[in-house]
C-alpha cells in the first residue's frame, strides 16, 4: 500500500494506470447511479480487454457493499493515489502475481470475512483476462520504485 499512497499516477505503469483509471470510473459511475460496467465498456473494449470488465466490476462491487469502512476514490483527474486506492493497488498487485495467501490477508483488513474469497477469485480472474489482453502486470508497482531496484 505504501507503494502507492499520494505517489502520482504518472510513475505507474500502463497497466496501473489503467486499473486506477477503472476504479475512478467505477466509483464515478456508481456515486452517480449509473452502471458502472457500462460506463466502462467503451474504455476496456478500446483497449481489448472487454472480458475483464465484469470480474472488476463484481470485485468492486463487492468491496462496495462488504468493505468493513466505506472506501473513498478521489475524482478522475486527482494528481495523487489516494488511501484507498493505494489499499486496492497492493490488493491487485498481490493478485497479478499470484500472492493468493497475500490477497487474502489483506482482503480480510479490508472486507467482511465471507466476502473475501469472492473478491479475491475475482480479482484473480480480472488479471488473468487482462494478462490476455496483453497487459503487463507484473509491472504494476510504481516506476520509481521498479528504478530502485
Amino acid at each position: 500500500m505504501y507503494d502507492f499512497v499520494d505517489q502520482p499516477p504518472s510513475c505507474l505503469s500502463n497497466g496501473g494506470r489503467f486499473l486506477l483509471w477503472a476504479m475512478r470510473g467505477w466509483a464515478r459511475a456508481h456515486a452517480k447511479g449509473s452502471c458502472p460496467a457500462g460506463a466502462l465498456s467503451r474504455g476496456f473494449a478500446g483497449v481489448g480487454a472487454l472480458t475483464a470488465l465484469p470480474e472488476i466490476h463484481l470485485a468492486l462491487s463487492l468491496l462496495g457493499k462488504d468493505a468493513r469502512d466505506t472506501l473513498t476514490f478521489p475524482p478522475m483527474g486527482c494528481p495523487r493515489i489516494g488511501e484507498d486506492e493505494a489499499v486496492l493497488m497492493a490488493l491487485w498487485r498481490h493478485a497479478a502475481r499470484g500472492e493468493t495467501s497475500h490477497l487474502r490477508a489483506t482482503l480480510a483488513l479490508v472486507a467482511a470475512d465471507a466476502a473475501v474469497a469472492p473478491i479475491a477469485d475475482a480479482m484473480a480472474a480480472a488479471m488473468a483476462e487482462l494478462v490476455a489482453a496483453g497487459f503487463d502486470l507484473s509491472e504494476l508497482f510504481p516506476v520509481a520504485q521498479k528504478e530502485m531496484k
